[in-house]
């Protein structure tokens, strides 16, 4: 597809048939010339990744601090990296990239009761304001103050070491790996769309879209008892891969409707 489509999709300007830079966006290189003993991935312009010093938080007395392990790749982080935005959200500076997460804590605040030093943690990459309706109802991930990893003007978590409040960072059990742990996050919005749907045992579940999400949302649709699942795509290889992973039918969607009458 043309890149000039693709950004205007993206909710981004076009210049010339490019991606216009967001107003505002600097890069200052000499700003991250300071040695801080622990380095980041930012993107810093169009196609442009650059490990650079990151200065980590202070800790606090309910965080944890941790050594960053494993890091997945999120179509978010493709966005900001092909078009400096994602949707409506544009970057006014370099952001540290990555929010789905898994690493080892490395230092405890005093007031952290259940973590300890060497535990292997999955993070919940989104810091809620714990004061709005949503919040006070447990609805944390409807929360409009929330501070999410690599959203700006939040860093994500592609360091060698991030600071985390511990209750946000969950013990990953001897049998999962930290690979496995950072594929939570994803993870957990394929159980969510399924216990919103309420599968069950005997299901018969469509999944619009192939992607990662789709993919895993396809796997959760298993363990919650489905017996057919359908995916639907426009990309044969990403339906090729469904089939893979075990969709029981799938469906290359065109603008020709009349596929869906088979």
């Amino acid at each position: 597809m043309d890149p000039a489509i693709i950004a205007r999709q993206n909710g981004g300007e076009i210049s010339d048939g490019k991606p216009k830079i967001p107003e505002g966006f600097v890069f200052d290189p000499t700003k991250y010339e300071q040695d801080t003993g622990n380095l980041a991935v930012y993107v810093c312009g169009f196609d442009d990744v650059r490990v650079l010093p990151y200065k980590v938080q202070a800790l606090g007395d309910e965080d944890v601090r941790i050594q960053m392990k494993a890091i997945g790749i999120c179509g978010s982080d493709i966005h900001y990296l092909k078009h400096l935005r994602n949707s409506r959200v544009a970057l006014k500076e370099p952001m540290v990239l990555g929010h789905e997460s898994a690493g080892v804590i490395i230092e405890t605040g005093k007031l952290v009761k259940n973590l300890v030093v060497g535990d292997r943690v999955a993070l919940e990459p989104g810091i809620p304001c714990y004061r709005c309706s949503f919040c006070k109802q447990g609805s944390n991930n409807l929360c409009r103050e929330v501070k999410f990893f690599g959203s700006p003007p939040v860093h994500g978590s592609l360091a060698q070491q991030v600071v985390h409040p511990a209750s946000l960072c969950h013990k990953l059990p001897d049998k999962v790996s930290l690979e496995e742990g950072a594929m939570c996050e994803p993870l957990s919005v394929g159980v969510h769309a399924c216990r919103r749907a309420s599968i069950q045992a005997g299901a018969h579940v469509l999944i619009l879209g192939a992607g990662p999400i789709g993919l895993l949302t396809m796997l959760v649709a298993r363990a919650f008892g489905a017996v057919r699942v359908v995916v639907t795509d426009i990309d044969e290889k990403r339906l090729s891969t469904a089939k893979e992973f075990g969709a029981d039918s799938t469906v290359l969607v065109s603008s020709d409707m009349n596929v869906f009458e088979d």
